[in-house]
C-alpha cells in the first residue's frame, strides 16, 4: 500500500510561482514505490481530471503534457520521498485541484488511471 499526501496549494496571485509537494510513504518498508512511476494532475471545476506532468523514480525522467510543458516542472527529492511540481507564471485557468498518483506502469501514469492516489490540493490564482 502506498500513500501519497499532496500539500503547498493555496490562494496566490497570477504571475506567482508555486511548488506543490507529493510525500510519499508506504506501509512497508521496502519502499517499492521507487521503482514506479510518479504523476501530477489537475481538475478544474467542471472538467476532467488533467495529466501534468510524470516522473520515474528510478531515474528521474520526466515527461509532460504538450499545455504545460515548459511552465511546470516535476522533480524528487529521493531522500525526503517527496515529488514536486513547480507552476511558474501561474494563471487564473490554472485554478483547480491538484493531485498526485503513483503506479507502476508509465501508460496508467499517463492515461490518468494510476492505482495510488492523493486527496489533492486546491490552488486558486486570482487575477
Amino acid at each position: 500500500q502506498v500513500y501519497l499526501a499532496e500539500s503547498g496549494g493555496g490562494l496566490v496571485q497570477a504571475g506567482d510561482s508555486l511548488t506543490l509537494s507529493c510525500l510519499v510513504s508506504e506501509r512497508s518498508s521496502s519502499q517499492f514505490f521507487k521503482t514506479y512511476m510518479m504523476g501530477w494532475y489537475r481538475q478544474a471545476p467542471g472538467k476532467e481530471r488533467e495529466f501534468l506532468a510524470s516522473l520515474r523514480w528510478a531515474t528521474g525522467d520526466t515527461d509532460y503534457a504538450d499545455s504545460v510543458r515548459g511552465r511546470f516542472t516535476i522533480s524528487r527529492d529521493v531522500d525526503k520521498n517527496t515529488v514536486y511540481l513547480r507552476i511558474d507564471s501561474l494563471r487564473p485557468e490554472d485554478t483547480a485541484v491538484y493531485s498526485c498518483a503513483s503506479d507502476p506502469t508509465p501508460i496508467t501514469i499517463r492515461a490518468g488511471t494510476a492505482y495510488y492516489w492523493g486527496q489533492g490540493t486546491q490552488v486558486i490564482v486570482s487575477s
